[in-house]
């Protein structure tokens, strides 16, 4: 299916993992202060709801997430900026790096450095994004048709399911009205998000090369001042990894 790669389904069993040892405390953070931006009251600034509703699904404590949003007006905090790095892994994979960070005088050689070691090289800006879309992201704990046509009724692009869940696509504008619209229907939405989607996928036959680029990947998403990280490669049901 178009957008769909098979780091996306990784990243989400990771999160998983490290929401349970609270190891994920500190990118959502991130992610609040960076949303908190644009309004610290999540009932008119959607995109912090969602970071919210993100961070406690993972059991991040409320002091937390509140002093994440209260670090935007604090003067003597050091500024958050939004920067997005574009690399190449294993196998000619597109790799998009999303850093939320204080210092890119550390970032940037943190990020450059994982690459290298891990087998692939960090591009110029530009070189990769053009394979990707930004797309609305939604996580529904649903199965089966009638779900589905709930899901599509609701004005979402696109749908799939993905073990108990469905994987639900919209447009980068959309996806709080679509994310309502589902609530709506009464279904459980387990998490909301804006992503960076692959417009076409590269599927990797080789084991080896798809473990590669699993390490890679996983490697630079533990990186403190990575809030997102994004791929365009799929693996064949062949390979098992």
């Amino acid at each position: 299916m178009s957008g769909h790669s098979k780091w996306s389904t990784i990243k989400r069993q990771k999160e998983a993992n490290d929401a349970k040892r609270g190891a994920i405390f500190t990118k959502l953070g991130n992610q609040i202060a960076i949303a908190a931006r644009n309004g610290s009251d999540p009932l008119t600034n959607s995109s912090l709801a969602m970071a919210i509703d993100k961070a406690k699904a993972a059991n991040m404590p409320m002091a937390n997430i509140e002093r994440a949003i209260k670090r935007v007006a604090d003067k003597n905090s050091a500024a958050l900026q939004e920067i997005m790095y574009e690399g190449y892994g294993p196998g000619g994979v597109g790799i998009l790096v999303e850093c939320a960070t204080d210092n890119i005088n550390r970032t940037y050689p943190e990020v450059k450095n994982t690459f290298n070691k891990k087998g692939g090289n960090i591009a110029e800006s530009g070189a990769v994004s053009f394979m990707f879309e930004r797309k609305g992201q939604i996580i529904v704990k649903a199965t089966g048709d009638n779900a589905m046509l709930a899901i599509l009724e609701a004005g979402a692009e696109d749908a799939y399911e993905e073990g108990s869940e469905i994987i639900v696509t919209t447009g980068f504008k959309e996806l709080a009205k679509v994310k309502g619209a589902i609530e709506a229907q009464g279904l459980n939405i387990a998490g909301a998000e804006l992503v960076y989607l692959p417009k076409n996928t590269i599927e990797i036959t080789d084991k080896e090369t798809a473990k590669k680029i699993i390490n890679l990947m996983s490697a630079l998403d533990e990186l403190d001042d990575v809030i997102g990280t994004y791929t365009n490669f799929d693996i064949a049901d062949s390979v098992e990894v």
